[in-house]
C-alpha cells in the first residue's frame, strides 16, 4: 500500500509539472511571426508576386517565417534601416517618398510614418523615443540647405531640424547626448548636443582641423571618437584616423595616424580596423585577381596610434562593416570592380564584399557580384547575413570552417524582391 501510494504521488507530481509547463508556455507572448530570433530584411523592389516591405526571417534556421506573419508593410521602396540599442524600435527609410516608417518590433507593426524634407543615407536611433536623420538638402529659412532632422518616435513626427549645411552622415555616442555630423567636402566636424534643444545652451559646435572627415567610431564609454578622415579619396590630402575627445567642451583633438584609406571603421578592443581606398597604393598585392585596383584595410592600435598591418581588399566606396563570431570582419562597398558572373561561374567571380580573418590575418573575396548594402552579425551564432546585389546571403564564420565563404544551409534566403538592408531585432 505504501509503495502504491508513493507511486501515485510521484505520478501526480509529474502530471502537475507538465500542466504547469504547458500552461506557462501558453502565456508566453510571441510576436505575430511566432519567432523569437528574428531578422528583418528590407525588400525595396516590387515584382508580380511580391510587394515592397520588411520580410521577417527566422534567424535560428535562416528561413522565411512559416508559422506566422512573414512581412511588415512599409512604404513603397523601403531600404536603409536603423534600430534602437535594445531593438524595440526600427526605422525604415522609403527612398521613393522620403518617408520614414516607425516599427514596433515586439508587435511587428507600424506605429506611424513621418515625412523627411529630402533623402537620407544616414539615420541614428540612440533610444526608442528619438531618432535623427542627416538630410543634405533640407531647406531652412535663412540658412544654407542641410540639417539633422529630429524625429519623435513615440508619436511619429518631425520635431525640429538642426541646421548643419550639407549634412551627410550622423553618428551618435552611446548615450545619445552627442551627435557627430559629417558634411560633404568639409574639413570640419559639427558636434550637435540634441539635449540642448529649446534651452539656452549651445546646440552645435563646429570643430575644424580634419581632412574630409566622413565617419567616426565611438569608444564604449562614449568619451572618445575615432574620426575617419577620407583624405585624397574624397578630394582632400591624406587619409587618417583622428582622435577627438568628446568629454571636453568644446571637444578637443588628439593624435592622428595616417592610413591608406578611411571611410568606415570597426573598433575591437584596442584594434581599429579601417577601410578605404588609396590613390597611391591601390595594388592588389597578395590576391590573384583580374581586378586592376584594390581597396585597403589598415589595422590601427589605438593605444599607440600606430598602424600594425595593411591588406588589400575589394575597391569601391566602403560604407558597411560587421564583425562576426570566429574573428571574421566583413567589409562591404558599392561601385566596386565586379568580375565574372555568379550565375554563370567560369573562372573568377568577384564583387564588393571582403572578409578579413583576424585569426590568421588573411583576406578572402567571396564569389559573388554586386554592391553590399547591408551587413548583420550575431552574438550567439557563427553566421553573418549579407545583402549583396539584391540577394540575401548567409555566411559561416566558424573557426573550423575550411572556407569561411561556405554558405550555411541553403546559402541564400530566397526572397522574390531585391533586398537592400538587414537588421536583427532580437538579441542572439
Amino acid at each position: 500500500m505504501k509503495k502504491s501510494a508513493l507511486s501515485l504521488v510521484i505520478l501526480l507530481l509529474i502530471a502537475s509539472f507538465f500542466l504547469v509547463s504547458c500552461n506557462g508556455s501558453a502565456h508566453i507572448s510571441l510576436p505575430p511571426s511566432k519567432l523569437t530570433e528574428r531578422v528583418l530584411a528590407s525588400q525595396s523592389a516590387a515584382t508580380p508576386t511580391a510587394s515592397p516591405g520588411l520580410i521577417v526571417i527566422d534567424g535560428e534556421y535562416d528561413t522565411l517565417s512559416t508559422r506566422g506573419t512573414a512581412e511588415i508593410s512599409a512604404g513603397t521602396s523601403p531600404g536603409l534601416m536603423a534600430v534602437s540599442p535594445e531593438r524595440s524600435t526600427l526605422l525604415a527609410f522609403d527612398s521613393a517618398t522620403n518617408k520614414v516608417d516607425v516599427v514596433d518590433t515586439s508587435k511587428e507593426t507600424l506605429t506611424g510614418t513621418l515625412q523627411l524634407p529630402g533623402p537620407t543615407i544616414s539615420m541614428a536611433v540612440p533610444n526608442p523615443a528619438v531618432g535623427y536623420a542627416a538630410v543634405p538638402n533640407a531647406p531652412l529659412n535663412g540658412s544654407p540647405n542641410g540639417g539633422i532632422v529630429v524625429m519623435n518616435l513615440t508619436s511619429p513626427g518631425v520635431t525640429a531640424i538642426i541646421s548643419v549645411p550639407n549634412a551627410q552622415m550622423v553618428v551618435s555616442n552611446p548615450s545619445g547626448s552627442v551627435l557627430l555630423v559629417f558634411s560633404n567636402d568639409s574639413d570640419s566636424v559639427t558636434v550637435v548636443y540634441p539635449l540642448a534643444l529649446n534651452l539656452n545652451s549651445p546646440l552645435t559646435v563646429t570643430v575644424p582641423g580634419f581632412d574630409r572627415p566622413v565617419n567616426a567610431v565611438f569608444s564604449s564609454d562614449g568619451n572618445t571618437a575615432y574620426v575617419e578622415n577620407c583624405g585624397a579619396e574624397c578630394g582632400g590630402t591624406q587619409a587618417s584616423v583622428q582622435v577627438m575627445d568628446i568629454s571636453t567642451t568644446p571637444p578637443s583633438l588628439g593624435p592622428s595616424v595616417p592610413v591608406d584609406g578611411a571611410t568606415i571603421a570597426f573598433l575591437h578592443g584596442q584594434l581599429l580596423w579601417v577601410a578605404g581606398n588609396s590613390l597611391t597604393n591601390s595594388a592588389c598585392t597578395g590576391q590573384t585577381t583580374a581586378a586592376k585596383t584594390c581597396g585597403r584595410l589598415d589595422i590601427v592600435d589605438v593605444n599607440s596610434m600606430t598602424v600594425t598591418g595593411r591588406l588589400a581588399i575589394t575597391d569601391g566606396y566602403h560604407d558597411r562593416i560587421a564583425f562576426g563570431l570566429g574573428g571574421q570582419l566583413f567589409i562591404g562597398s558599392y561601385a566596386c570592380t565586379n568580375i565574372g558572373n555568379v550565375n554563370n561561374v567560369q573562372g573568377e567571380v568577384r564583387g564588393c564584399l571582403s572578409i578579413y580573418n583576424a585569426v590568421n590575418n588573411t583576406v578572402v573575396i567571396p564569389p559573388d557580384n554586386g554592391d553590399v548594402t547591408g551587413l548583420e552579425s550575431f552574438t550567439s551564432r557563427y553566421v553573418v547575413y549579407v545583402a549583396e546585389g539584391g540577394n540575401l546571403r548567409v555566411y559561416s564564420t566558424t573557426s573550423d570552417s575550411l572556407l569561411i565563404t561556405d554558405y550555411i544551409r541553403t546559402g541564400t534566403i530566397v526572397i522574390t524582391g531585391a533586398i537592400t538592408d538587414v537588421k536583427a531585432i532580437d538579441f542572439f
